[in-house]
């Protein structure tokens, strides 16, 4: 019980020091109006370069970091049974 309350106070911590961290840096881009950069960012046609497998990559790298946390849950609660 006492390591529940330890990760609960540990995440309750992460959660406020994010928290502190992205507000005001959120609130400053509002105001300098980055935001509308970032629309045009966006809106603008997308220039391709010699890299085109880099999407498949990044696809592939997804695939192996979700496989990754599945397979350590199936361990983790295989470990929970045995006792």
């Amino acid at each position: 019980m006492s390591s529940v309350k330890w990760w609960a106070r540990l995440s309750a911590a992460v959660t406020g020091v994010a928290l502190t961290l992205v507000v005001p840096a959120h609130a400053w881009a509002a105001s300098r109006g980055v935001d509308g950069l970032v629309i045009e960012a966006v809106k603008s046609p997308r220039r391709r370069g010699g890299l085109g497998f880099l999407p498949i990559l990044g696809g592939v790298c997804c695939l192996v970091v979700v496989g990754g946390i599945i397979l350590a849950l199936v361990l983790i609660s295989r470990n929970r049974k045995r006792r």
